[in-house]
């Protein structure tokens, strides 16, 4: 008997395989899943308190539209996001001043924070 760690659909199980005539043949299957720690992917610093403005969906950073540091009113435009071939426009969630999380060039996944607005 062997015993062997085998992934089916993202799931980790411990099998066993005797030969039989030159052949594997599977004895039997823990059913159980054997767990497996995945490193977590890290995570980008947000800005420092304030409104976050979070990507709505995974996408590149195409574009800044205004500056860091500037006054924004809630509904501005703000960066552009690419996804899918399709330009997004992200909007401001707040009145204040935006500080970037992000630079033009970054992919993002959803959720990630692109700004905060204080």
């Amino acid at each position: 008997m062997r015993k062997f760690n085998v992934k089916v659909n993202g799931k980790a199980y411990e099998v066993e395989v005797e030969e039989a005539g030159g052949a594997p043949v599977v004895s039997s299957v823990q059913a159980a899943p054997v767990q497996t720690a995945a490193p977590a992917p890290a995570a980008k610093p947000a800005a420092a308190g304030g409104t976050p403005v979070p990507s709505p969906m995974p996408g590149l950073v195409l574009k800044l539209l205004v500056a860091n540091g500037s006054a924004v009113k809630k509904n501005d435009k703000v960066l552009v996001l690419e996804a899918m071939k399709m330009e997004n426009d992200i909007l401001a969630t707040a009145d204040g001043v935006i500080t970037f999380s992000v630079k033009e060039g970054d992919s993002v996944e959803t959720g990630t924070t692109l700004a905060s607005i204080n």
